[in-house]
């Protein structure tokens, strides 16, 4: 599913989940339960966007089991991201919990604001394949910076197709970090 958000106008692309082969006829309950999910939190970013007088054009689609919605275009998009993605991470749990109210059912939905989230899997995609390559050359383990949880699953997955290596996570939050050992 994509959906376009700009100026209250929206405009929406659905894939269709076939139950039968020969029809066209039934979307799954999951589908449209995402679909529903990326909706409420357009609505929502929509009206803070407002009250905030950020200009920007919302995304929504579904990726695997998750509504994933950005934020693109608009100046100032920088300030919804905030040191390290702190308000982005704040302002997807509020997304998240709007959209809750509204169905009754806790959110998955991933956020991101002018590409922030998918430059920051690029480079913890690389961080991950770089420190798995140190220690298959050394042998010795090695522990990476702070993460949140998003961060540590995406190193963990880069970590996990390097063969020789494996990674897991040590420490309390903040402090959860993850650490490259050879396999």
């Amino acid at each position: 599913m994509t959906a376009e958000i700009d100026g209250g106008d929206a405009t929406v692309a659905t894939t269709t989940v076939h139950a039968d082969p020969e029809t066209d006829e039934v979307e799954s309950d999951a589908e449209e339960a995402l679909i529903e999910e990326g909706e409420i939190a357009g609505d929502y970013l929509e009206q803070l966007l407002d009250v905030l007088d950020f200009d920007g054009d919302i995304d929504l689609d579904v990726e695997g089991d998750r509504a994933v919605v950005s934020i693109d275009g608009g100046k100032d998009l920088a300030k919804l991201v905030g040191r390290n993605g702190e308000v982005l991470d704040a302002l997807q749990e509020l997304t998240r919990l709007a959209v809750q109210q509204a169905t009754g059912e806790r959110s998955r939905l991933m956020l991101d604001v002018a590409g922030w989230r998918a430059k920051r899997r690029t480079e913890l995609s690389a961080l991950g394949e770089a420190a798995a390559q140190r220690v298959l050359a050394s042998g010795a383990p090695e522990p990476l910076v702070p993460m949140t949880p998003f961060e540590r699953k995406i190193v963990h997955d880069a970590v996990a197709s390097v063969d020789g290596v494996a990674s897991e996570s040590e420490g309390v939050e903040p402090n959860r970090h993850v650490v490259v050992v050879p396999a």
